[in-house]
């Protein structure tokens, strides 16, 4: 008798557990959440903390953007094919503020929630939008970089993609700020593409033109390697300073060796995980800031060993 009353007992326990689970799948929310790129370490650290928030918050995250920057169609093809798959919900980085309007346009009718993350859209269609203050970050940049040449001689500026927002607000920001110091030449603007051969062929051609540089600002990770490979291959490592974007192991690496002379750092992983938790509280109707400032840092060999920089860089 008290056989049977186990065997039935643990089946009961089994069947309650396998009920769990169903239910469990079926309240899974399902978050696409689309880099504009995957090649770069920034976009590993998105990714890190988008992870974290979805298991805290047993979301399903679905990780898919283009492999380049650069790919606009792509990234849309990615946005509609889920859009069709019936997604709960969108956290993305647009390859461009313009070409992914429509998309998102036709995926916010469908009361699909979209937060935006990184480079945002010039549309009020995303309930969030989570990223570094660009502008700041690129007053930071043009201050340090004047320091540095004591505040004259010519500079150049290289950011990515003209119709990327975070690269539109790089530059701008840095124009602005620089034209501060009348001492200061500022170099007709060149793009690296997110690409870093690209860069460095943009950078050789410019110390070529100007073999008095003094200074570059570049605005993103690839644009900042090719800026170090070119200054390898023309021998100015050290006599042109330069002022690099993000925190990638080997901008850590150039920045250790003297390579390069500072780095204006962001806050990625706090970009994945509060871009989930944005797209959670969203689904529940909860409210939620229409602008989160994840933070910018600028880190030179002087600061890098402080707890707080390296916690934002060992992520």
């Amino acid at each position: 008798m008290y056989k049977r009353f186990f065997i039935l007992f643990v089946i009961t326990i089994l069947l309650f557990q396998v009920g769990c689970s169903n239910q469990s799948t079926q309240t899974q929310k399902r978050i696409l959440v689309s880099p504009k790129g995957l090649v770069l370490s920034f976009w590993v650290t998105v990714k890190a903390g988008a992870d974290s928030a979805g298991k805290e918050f047993n979301a399903k995250i679905i990780w898919k953007g283009p492999n380049q920057e650069t790919d606009i169609a792509g990234q849309i093809a990615i946005v509609e094919d889920y859009i069709n798959k019936g997604i709960d919900a969108i956290v993305i980085a647009a390859c461009d503020a313009q070409g992914l309007i429509p998309v998102l346009k036709n995926a916010n009718n469908k009361n699909i929630p979209i937060i935006t993350i990184d480079s945002g859209i010039e549309s009020d269609l995303p309930r969030s939008f989570i990223a570094t203050d660009n502008t700041v970050a690129a007053h930071k940049a043009a201050q340090a970089l004047a320091k540095m040449i004591n505040e004259e001689g010519k500079v150049a500026c290289i950011p990515f993609i003209p119709g990327a927002a975070t690269s539109i607000w790089r530059e701008k920001g840095f124009v602005e700020e620089i034209k501060k110091y009348p001492n200061i030449e500022l170099l007709p603007i060149r793009y690296s593409q997110s690409d870093v051969a690209i860069g460095m062929a943009v950078v050789e051609d410019i110390l070529t033109a100007h073999p008095d540089l003094k200074g570059i600002f570049a605005a993103n990770e690839s644009g900042t390697i090719g800026t170090i490979q070119a200054l390898k291959t023309k021998n100015k490592i050290g006599k042109v300073k330069v002022i690099g974007f993000d925190a990638a192991p080997n901008e850590i690496k150039a920045l250790k060796a003297g390579e390069i002379d500072g780095l204006i750092v962001q806050d990625p992983f706090k970009m994945g995980y509060e871009g989930v938790k944005a797209a959670i509280k969203s689904m529940q109707n909860e409210p939620i800031p229409k602008r989160i400032d994840t933070g910018v840092y600028v880190v030179t060999k002087d600061n890098l060993s402080q707890p707080e920089i390296q916690q934002i860089i060992n992520h």
